[in-house]
């Protein structure tokens, strides 16, 4: 979880209440944060990554202040409209293709400020942002620079800027190998034939994201009074989170919120929410004015039957969220504790010993294991060049996670590609659960768990085949490898494993198109193992 240093002055005069030390300690723990410590003037708290808000003293307060009692209910912002333009250019389609942005205007900073400025754009680089992956922000001194600003792509050697902290001017791709934020981030922008930039109307270049800002228009210092700010990257519901939560943490700086295009948009989300679902889950009897006072105490609105959520929150997915804010309102200390009347014997599954047998021979060959969702997206399936059906997501949240995954091979590809700047051999596995459509389940959706493995570097079939068969070899398994066609896979260099007259395994070698499409150069070889049907068949 990231860790977040918090100024205890500035904490308390936004939470607009003093408590005694022990009191205070007791709080903060109970709001769902871990407490580090509290030493002198600084407050150490880990905060989960759902909760991005809360990586600032703005936030952490707001969050903090409604928690006590003190300032309770939805937080309202006034966005002023404006003429400031940022213009999207077609180019930056196959790099980073969007952008949002906002101003903010008469902040009064000093260095405190400007400290808590870089700390919440850094902790969102590293949370909400997965390492300036997903998205990059941008922060610069209004004086230094002129709407409308342009974000758009050029060739690498065509950008020519200083870039933060650095003695003089240098291209694209000197920035990457000179300077330390593009040594440390070049792997983003790998392959790229151009590079994102922002350039204002004097023809200044302000930043090249994800990598840095420009030395000239890219810092904000104690004389800065307006303030621009831009999130790039591939998920525009993600910019738009990460630009609420600054803006709002500005605006309790002191500071007016402008527009730049149409956003930010600080209008809260409407949710319904079933009380009888709260009150079953929580084991209470809460009456509605219950439930609203503690949905206030979490900083929610609540108006005729519905949630209002604030702009900032990332972490709404279902009403259950709701039950858990409800639920640390009320107090996990007022919960009574009840031992039920049924006497039973914990033992773990027989599947579960068989799986982690699995996992540790694997170990064992020297692959590591990695940990996958079981939600993916449309466009990870696609690079697999093969079509397969799969079960969409109804309310999904992001464009990124909206269907189960119906097989592994995609999510480990993904892994490769995103650790290409690390060393080779990379032997990984995994173990999840795929699913698939099937009307005689109750769900409709019928469930397997599968073990996938990818060798990429120095591989072939046969090394392929070695661990297929030294891992089967070892759960004293029979079977047989017949050819077969897979339109992942090459011809001729891919086979189906069948035990005791089951299908449960492909064993192969990735299709030279596969590995274009995820930007990989090196051989990979895989093997996709149905570990519900195996174990079926010890």
């Amino acid at each position: 979880m990231p860790t977040v240093k918090l100024n205890k002055k500035v904490f308390e005069k936004l939470v607009g209440k003093k408590l005694p030390l022990e009191r205070l300690k007791d709080r903060i723990s109970m709001l769902g944060t871990d407490l580090e410590k509290i030493e002198g003037n600084e407050i150490t708290v880990e905060v989960f990554p759902n909760r991005p808000d809360m990586l600032s003293e703005q936030g952490f307060a707001r969050a903090f202040s409604s928690f006590i009692n003190v300032k309770t209910g939805l937080r309202k912002y006034d966005v002023k409209q404006s003429n400031y333009k940022l213009i999207i250019d077609k180019s930056v389609k196959d790099v980073r293709p969007y952008t949002v942005g906002a101003v903010v205007k008469n902040i009064k900073l000093d260095d405190e400020k400007i400290r808590e400025i870089i700390q919440i754009q850094e902790k969102l680089h590293v949370t909400l942002c997965r390492k300036r992956k997903k998205a990059a922000i941008g922060i610069y001194p209004m004086e230094h620079i002129k709407f409308p600003i342009k974000y758009t792509a050029l060739k690498p050697k065509e950008i020519k800027f200083r870039p933060l902290d650095f003695p003089k001017i240098i291209n694209g791709l000197e920035i990457l190998s000179q300077h330390s934020a593009g040594k440390e981030y070049a792997h983003l922008l790998e392959g790229e034939k151009k590079f994102p930039v922002f350039i204002d109307s004097n023809n200044e270049i302000l930043s090249m994201p994800p990598i840095i800002n420009s030395h000239n228009t890219g810092r904000v210092n104690t004389s800065t009074k307006d303030i621009f700010i831009e999130v790039s990257g591939f998920d525009e519901e993600i910019l738009n989170s990460c630009l609420n939560i600054i803006v709002t943490s500005l605006s309790e700086m002191g500071g007016e919120i402008h527009q730049v295009n149409e956003t930010p948009n600080l209008n809260p989300k409407t949710w319904d929410i079933d009380l009888n679902f709260v009150n079953k889950i929580l084991g209470l009897e809460l009456k509605e004015n219950e439930i609203k006072a503690l949905l206030e105490r979490m900083g929610f609105g609540y108006e005729k039957k519905k949630v209002l959520v604030p702009s900032y929150r990332t972490d709404i997915m279902h009403q259950i969220d709701f039950v858990e804010d409800i639920a640390i309102a009320y107090g996990y200390e007022n919960f009574i504790p009840e031992i039920p009347n049924v006497s039973t014997i914990g033992e773990e599954s027989k599947f579960a010993i068989f799986v982690r047998h699995v996992s540790e021979i694997l170990v064992g060959f020297g692959l590591l294991e990695c940990d996958t969702y079981h939600i993916t997206n449309e466009e990870t399936l696609n690079k697999m060049n093969n079509k397969i059906k799969f079960v969409a997501l109804e309310n999904s949240m992001s464009k990124d996670y909206n269907i189960l995954r119906p097989w592994i091979i995609p999510d480990l590809m993904q892994i490769l590609s995103e650790n290409k700047h690390n060393e080779y051999p990379q032997n990984i596995f995994t173990i999840g659960t795929v699913f698939k459509e099937n009307n005689k389940e109750e769900t409709g959706v019928e469930e397997f768990t599968r073990l996938g493995i990818t060798l990429c570097g120095d591989t072939d079939y046969t090394k392929a085949r070695q661990i297929l068969d030294a891992l089967l070899n070892s759960l004293t398994l029979k079977y047989e490898v017949k050819e077969t066609e897979h339109s992942s896979f090459i011809k001729g260099r891919v086979g189906r494993v069948n035990v005791n007259n089951v299908n449960v395994a492909y064993v192969g070698e990735i299709h030279p198109e596969v590995l274009n499409n995820w930007e990989l150069k090196n051989p990979i070889t895989a093997i996709e193992l149905n570990l519900t049907e195996l174990f079926k068949n010890l």
